[in-house]
């Protein structure tokens, strides 16, 4: 292999699949490929990815300053004169690169020998009292302001596009997070480089954070340039590098003022921060941390000691308020000079969101962690959803709303005001109309049927959509309307917490303004994150079927700039147990097909084989089933049909104490903090889960939490549904567009369908063995599991650990295996 004798720094020695996953990665950015990576969880797959783009960053680094450096061409002067001026030169380059560094240096060592001096909280000298503003007229607070309309509000035709552009769900995210739409935009020191960089991004900020804790465990070669430079570093640098990162986060996790943070809400917390800057607010209640010309210094200080060292989001707060300046907009400027930047990756996902933050990924390296969900998130930030109920409280309070201000609303405000209350009422009219006449939940509706009330078509719906983001109309109507309410009875609370329901049904105007390119599938997205970057890497634990993002994310790349890799597990092979069971103890076929899966005999049989498995695997048994109506189904049977003298619940309760999942996120902590009490107390845990639910994704059953899992049936989603529909019928137009046939259409439609169901098996299936120490045994239960068709679409060390037996064995064959198998471990 071209790249064995490449040091990357790994802190361990590494796996030789770890070394060969390193070696794919740097190669793939090397050649500016597009990537599809597979490494199993507990295989060191971030520290491996971590380790690989740092130190191909590196060494481009020194590629590029040796290049600058150099003079180039043939030069006619005698080698003496050549020879200084090359001197100079790189002299000259190194002291503009070498003062950063080194103020960096001297930030760490003071760091280092001053750590303790630093105290939470708010320097004293730029402390505020900010909360002694003149009280403000109760109803007049509530009141629009004049509004210019149109394009005579001042902005400039770049800002109107940038927010025009930028999807309804995208606004949505921005304002969940507290990014900026008009964000401040701070002097920054001319002299700064501007990186070459890393953007790494996970879903959430936990997993940002596991991987920062990671980044510091790296101890990468100095640049090209300190290597030049004779001066030695401070007294206590180490003669590594430290990377220089950046955190991206929200107003939430940044914000150290405390009236804004005292809002409560993400969505109150960006409201009254926008408040604080707005031109009318009074200069003594404007917010004293904001960046401005007069306090660029502390920006500059805040900027070198975020580089310094490798700091999370909790850093980033702390050392706003021991500066005493807006982390929040403050982190903007470390954007050029930055090497690594870690944000959720939805943000990068469209070009008019990373310009309100002010990235650009022109020839940079972009690296997307747990991608294997990244459809369905591109899916979800382009789409929208709005419940009738929300339609309706919008059309009582606005009723509230212009039955109390009508008289003082003008001119402009007065129309726009008029015109969002037609538009509503005629959505809502629509959906009332097919709920009641066709007797339908759920059905694909177009947008000119939302859009067929009266008067409805004569209104410019981007200058109402406009004037709805401009106005901050929700929130005044919100606000009104929980004033009243609160006063009432008896007790005000002038912040809303909650997102007002007229913001939810705002984003979904904005996309019926443009449904065909935003509105209707998300397959077309992410092109220009593809286009701009060096390279692209998507990386995830659970990453096949791959023929996916190949097909429909990357269908514009040509395929020699793709590349796919896939590689086994760390654990020994003996560690694993693996096998599809397609019949019960009494010799039933296991068919848990939505036709049949509701069927007594077949769940009293389903109930039976667990009985058996629960007093053959050891300490945590972990049992995924295909949806949270079906777990309730068969638990509810289980305590009512007898295997003997008990329940089929009582019985199991024998060998394991039983938990079960509950639908939504409350009670999922306690559920596993007792089960693995029970575990440790010796009695062993059942645990009923479903596919894709919150116990699939994110929680580690490592070592004795998941000698087990069990995948009951597969779980395919409601193809009934008008989501399904749309996609299937999205799919089988685009096949048909590229030349092929109606068949192939339904086929290809068929292939998407069925992937998406492994998938999120394959996610179920990776909360067991977390490390190389680790052993369990997976258990497929479903005939199809046997079916090639199936099986092929399994992680490679899933199907290396299905042996011929293991998709034609018998129950008693596998239920003497698994026995078999923990006599060995045990």
């Amino acid at each position: 292999m071209a790249g064995t004798s490449r040091q990357f720094h790994h802190p361990f020695e590494p796996y030789e699949i770890q070394s060969q996953l390193m070696n794919a990665v740097y190669d793939c950015i090397s050649d500016g490929k597009v990537g599809i990576f597979e490494s199993p969880t507990g295989t060191g797959k971030s520290l491996s990815l971590i380790c690989s783009t740092v130190s191909w960053l590196r060494d481009e680094q020194s590629k590029l300053f040796k290049n600058e450096a150099s003079l180039g061409g043939d030069v006619e002067e005698p080698a003496w004169i050549v020879e200084q001026a090359q001197r100079q030169r790189t002299e000259m380059l190194i002291r503009q690169r070498t003062d950063l560094e080194f103020r960096l240096a001297k930030i760490r060592d003071k760091e280092s020998c001053q750590r303790r001096q630093y105290e939470k909280g708010e320097p004293a000298m730029k402390r505020a009292k900010l909360n002694q503003g003149p009280k403000i007229d109760e109803e007049r607070q509530f009141v629009l302001d004049d509004y210019e309309s149109d394009d005579e509000n001042g902005r400039s035709a770049v800002e109107r596009s940038r927010d025009e552009s930028l999807s309804a769900a995208t606004l949505d995210l921005m304002q969940k997070l507290g990014e900026p739409l008009e964000p401040i935009k701070g002097d920054s020191d001319p002299e700064l480089p501007d990186e070459l960089k890393v953007f790494f991004c996970s879903r959430t900020h936990s997993q940002l954070t596991q991987f920062v804790n990671e980044l510091r465990r790296v101890k990468i070669v100095r640049a090209a340039w300190l290597e030049t430079e004779k001066d030695s570093p401070p007294e206590n640098e180490p003669q590594h590098n430290v990377v220089k990162h950046l955190p991206l986060g929200s107003r939430r996790n940044l914000c150290i003022n405390p009236e804004v943070v005292s809002a409560g809400s993400t969505a109150a917390i960006n409201e009254r921060c926008l408040d604080l800057q707005q031109p009318s607010t009074p200069q003594e209640q404007k917010c004293p941390f904001l960046p401005n010309k007069e306090n660029q210094a502390l920006v500059n200080e805040f900027r070198d000691n975020t580089l310094a060292r490798v700091r999370d989001i909790e850093d980033l707060a702390t050392l706003g308020k021991q500066i005493g300046i807006c982390p929040y907009y403050s982190a903007r400027t470390s954007i050029k000079p930055s090497e690594v930047v870690t944000l959720p990756y939805p943000l990068l996902l469209q070009k008019s969101a990373r310009e309100a933050l002010g990235i650009s990924l022109k020839g940079h390296i972009v690296v997307i962690d747990e991608a294997h969900n990244l459809m369905d998130a591109i899916s979800s930030i382009h789409s929208i959803a709005v419940t009738q109920s929300q339609l309706h409280r919008c059309q009582t309070q606005l009723r509230v709303y212009l039955q109390k201000f009508r008289n003082k609303l003008k001119g402009k405000n007065r129309v726009y005001v008029t015109q969002a209350a037609r538009l509503i009422d005629s959505v809502s009219e629509c959906l009332d109309k097919l709920t009641s006449e066709q007797k339908v939940s759920e059905a694909l509706v177009e947008a000119s049927d939302l859009m067929g009330g009266k008067g409805v078509d004569q209104i410019n719906l981007n200058k109402l959509i406009r004037y709805l983001t401009d106005s901050k109309l929700a929130r005044k109507v919100e606000s009104y309307v929980e004033y009243t309410e609160t006063t009432r009875s008896g007790s005000l609370q002038p912040h809303v917490d909650a997102t007002p329901a007229l913001t939810h049904v705002q984003g979904f105007l904005q996309t019926l303004m443009n449904p065909a390119a935003e509105g209707r599938f998300f397959f077309e997205k992410g092109e220009e994150v593809v286009e701009d970057a060096r390279a692209v890497i998507l990386a995830g634990g659970t990453m096949s079927p791959m023929e996916d993002y190949v097909r429909y994310l990357f269908a514009y790349v040509a395929p020699e700039r793709l590349a796919t890799w896939s590689c086994g597990h760390i654990i020994p092979k003996d560690n694993l147990f693996v096998r599809a069971m397609s019949n019960a103890p009494d010799g039933m076929d296991l068919d848990f097909s939505f036709a049949k899966r509701t069927s007594a005999p077949l769940i009293n049989a389903l109930g039976r084989c667990l009985v058996r498995l629960a007093a053959t695997v050891p300490d945590g048994l972990v049992v995924f089933f295909p949806s949270y109506a079906y777990l309730d189904q068969v638990s509810a049977q289980w305590h009512n049909v007898s295997t003997g003298s008990d329940s089929i619940w009582a019985s199991l309760e024998k060998y394991k104490a039983v938990f079960k999942e509950a639908k939504g996120s409350s009670g999922i902590e306690d559920a596993l903090t007792q089960y693995s009490k029970a575990i440790d107390e010796g009695k062993g845990g059942l645990l009923l889960s479903v596919v894709g639910g919150k116990m699939s994704e994110g929680i580690n059953f490592s070592d004795k939490l998941g000698r087990g899992v069990i995948v009951v049936g597969l779980p395919f989603p409601n193809i009934h549904s008008a989501q399904w529909k749309a996609k299937l019928e999205y799919i089988e137009r685009s096949t048909l567009a590229r030349g092929k046939s109606g068949a192939e259409g339904k086929a290809a439609g068929r292939e998407f369908y069925e992937n998406a169901c492994i998938r999120a098996v394959n996610q179920s299936i990776g909360r067991a063995i977390r490390h190389r120490n680790d052993f369990a045994s997976i258990l497929l239960l479903d005939r199809r599991y046997s079916t090639p068709r199936i099986t092929n679409k399994l992680p490679g060390w899933i199907k290396e650990g299905l042996s011929e037996e293991g998709t034609t064995a018998t129950f008693s064959d596998i239920f003497q295996g698994l026995q078999n198998f923990f006599k060995q471990k045990n």
